[in-house]
C-alpha cells in the first residue's frame, strides 16, 4: 500500500507543469515596488512587469523579459515608462551585479518602448526589427537606435540570446526573443495568456496571426517557459491557446 501511495506521488510530481515544478526559482518575487516587479521564472530569465493606463482596456500589466548570461544582460521590452526603467536597470546592476548589454523592444507599442529613454541616458543600446524602427518614426513614439532585419543574435557572457521576425500578428512589425539555455521564449504581445481576449487589434494582422504561431511551434519545439506580452507566465499551452483563439471568426 506505500508503495503504491509511493509511486502515486512520484506520478503526480512529474506530471506537474514545468512553470510550477521548478517553484524553488520559478515564480519568486525578487523585487516588487508600487510600479514595478521582477519574477524569476527559470534559473538565468526574469520577468518584468510594470503598467499602463489605456482608455480602451484602463490599468494594464505589461511583461519584458531579462536574461542573463555571466555577468551581462539582455533586456526585451523596456518597462513603461522612465522611471521604472530606472528602477530595473538600477536592480539588475545593484542585485545581478551585471551590465545591461542591450534592450530589444519587440513591437512599436508603448508597452515595448515608452521606458527606452532612460536606456539611451545609460548609455545602454537598442535593437529593434528595421520595421519597428520604421513605425516608431512614423508614430512620433521612442525610437530605438539600432535596426536589424528579420533576426539579431546577441552573444552575453559565453551564451547568445536571439529575437526573430517570423511574421504579422499583434502588430506587422513583432518579433519574439528566445533563450535557448533555459528554453524560455518572449512571446511578448503575439502570445496571450490562458482565458485571454484578442486585445487591441488596431495594428494586428488578425489573418497572420495563427500562421505566425505556429511557426513558433514548429521552430521551437523544446520551449519550455512561455511569456506573453500580458498575464500569466505559462508553457507551450499558451502557443495553442493564441492559435486557437485567432482561429475563431
Amino acid at each position: 500500500m506505500k508503495f503504491s501511495l509511493a509511486i502515486l506521488l512520484l506520478a503526480a510530481i512529474a506530471a506537474k507543469p514545468y512553470y510550477q515544478q521548478e517553484s524553488v526559482e520559478a515564480g519568486k518575487v525578487v523585487y516588487q515596488s508600487d510600479d514595478l516587479t521582477i519574477v524569476q521564472v527559470s534559473k538565468n530569465t526574469y520577468v518584468h512587469t510594470s503598467f499602463l493606463s489605456t482608455e480602451s482596456f484602463g490599468k494594464v500589466s505589461c511583461n519584458g523579459l531579462i536574461v542573463k548570461g555571466g555577468k551581462e544582460t539582455v533586456v526585451f521590452d523596456t518597462p513603461t515608462h522612465d522611471k521604472e526603467s530606472k528602477e530595473l536597470i538600477a536592480w539588475i546592476k545593484k542585485d545581478l551585479h551585471c551590465k545591461v548589454k542591450a534592450v530589444i523592444p519587440t513591437h512599436f507599442h508603448d508597452d515595448c518602448v515608452g521606458g527606452l529613454k532612460e536606456f539611451e541616458r545609460s548609455k545602454i543600446p537598442s535593437y529593434a526589427n528595421e520595421k519597428t524602427i520604421a513605425y516608431a518614426k512614423q508614430k512620433g513614439v521612442n525610437v530605438p537606435e539600432r535596426a536589424f532585419t528579420n533576426s539579431l543574435v546577441l552573444p552575453i557572457g559565453t551564451t547568445k540570446v536571439y529575437a526573430t521576425f517570423w511574421g504579422e500578428g499583434h502588430t506587422k512589425d513583432n518579433v519574439v526573443g528566445y533563450f535557448p539555455d533555459d528554453e524560455v521564449m518572449f512571446g511578448g504581445c503575439l502570445i496571450k495568456e490562458l482565458q485571454a481576449g484578442k486585445g487591441n487589434l488596431a495594428d494586428a494582422n488578425v489573418q497572420a496571426w495563427p500562421v505566425t504561431v505556429e511557426k513558433l511551434k514548429q521552430e521551437y519545439p523544446n520551449v519550455k517557459v512561455v511569456v506573453p506580452g500580458h498575464g500569466e507566465v505559462g508553457d507551450r499551452s499558451l502557443l495553442d491557446y493564441t492559435i486557437q483563439l485567432f482561429q475563431q471568426p
